[in-house]
């Protein structure tokens, strides 16, 4: 999947062998786990493209085929893997969405949020059928990305990553309060939560010029992890971590691998330029593949080394 015109792909998103990629030229699908693609907007017959900026799908993928997708002006959902869509819009003017998350609790709680580039952050409490502006405590309205807690059902812990740096809800994204950064204002566009934040409290932060940040204790404090020389556009962590301490930086140009949860770390060039959104189906383990998307258009797989 390439195209010589520019054609960014925003975001990934697998579900078993079931993937879609959010591109500039809207939404497509593979069944065959990356390998081939289609546009997943066939049923609503377009005569133009539609950007699609972010796509998500629900932790129940497999029994409820969810999938939302974010469009200019609002966002689209699916209830039956992507053959068929439903718009709703968030506004007027209508905002730009740039980002999606879900509550992991989804099932239940039908918790869904979206970050826009100049409107702040809309909330649905009801599977995103209706949505509402929450930004009280929010100062900066450009919001990069979102990370939920794995333990949002009990703590409604969640961080935007913004222009200016970092802003915390801990009431589900009704209210917000600055997270103050060493490095004063800057650009983060990449968030990963520990998948045991309720014990250990872990997050990282990747930035657009000064690198990895880590911080131990609910975002309070805050060391480098690693200076880098270009934007993270995407950072992930272990399913199982910090077991399994391994965390992975996706540059523009290049991987970042760490085996020891950010302690140190080695570069792992990919062969691929202007990598914009990585995903890793089958987690981080050695040997397993990524899909990393470029600002081309292109989808590519990728395998993390044996001694990783």
């Amino acid at each position: 999947m390439s195209e010589t015109i520019q054609d960014i792909v925003y975001a990934l998103h697998c579900a078993q062998t079931m993937c879609f990629a959010a591109r500039a030229s809207g939404l497509y699908r593979s069944t065959d786990g990356g390998r081939s693609w289609q546009s997943a907007y066939a049923s609503l017959s377009l005569t133009q493209p539609l950007p699609t900026t972010s796509v998500v799908l629900s932790p129940d993928f497999a029994a409820d085929r969810t999938v939302f997708a974010g469009v200019p002006g609002g966002v689209l959902y699916s209830l039956d893997g992507g053959e068929t869509w439903r718009t709703v819009e968030l506004g007027s003017p209508p905002p730009v969405v740039s980002t999606l998350a879900l509550s992991p609790d989804f099932r239940r709680d039908g918790v869904l949020l979206a970050g826009t580039m100049e409107d702040g952050v809309f909330r649905s409490g009801n599977r995103g059928t209706h949505w509402a502006a929450w930004n009280f405590g929010l100062l900066d309205l450009a919001i990069f990305t979102l990370a939920i807690s794995p333990n949002f059902a009990a703590d409604e812990m969640l961080f935007a990553g913004v222009e200016s740096g970092i802003f915390r809800s801990t009431n589900g994204g009704r209210a917000w309060r600055e997270v103050t950064l060493p490095i004063g204002y800057e650009p983060v566009l990449s968030l990963a939560l520990s998948p045991a934040y309720a014990q250990d409290g872990t997050l990282f932060a990747g930035t657009e010029s000064q690198g990895v940040w880590r911080s131990a204790d609910r975002g309070q404090t805050w060391t480098q992890a690693t200076a880098t020389d270009g934007a993270v556009n995407g950072l992930l962590l272990a399913p199982d971590f910090p077991a399994t301490p391994r965390v992975l930086a996706l540059l523009d140009h290049t991987l970042l691998l760490s085996r020891d949860a950010g302690q140190t770390w080695r570069d792992h060039p990919t062969g691929l330029a202007d990598m914009t959104t990585v995903h890793a189906p089958a987690g981080l383990t050695p040997g397993a593949s990524l899909l990393v998307g470029t600002s081309h258009g292109e989808v590519g797989s990728l395998v993390l080394p044996t001694d990783f």
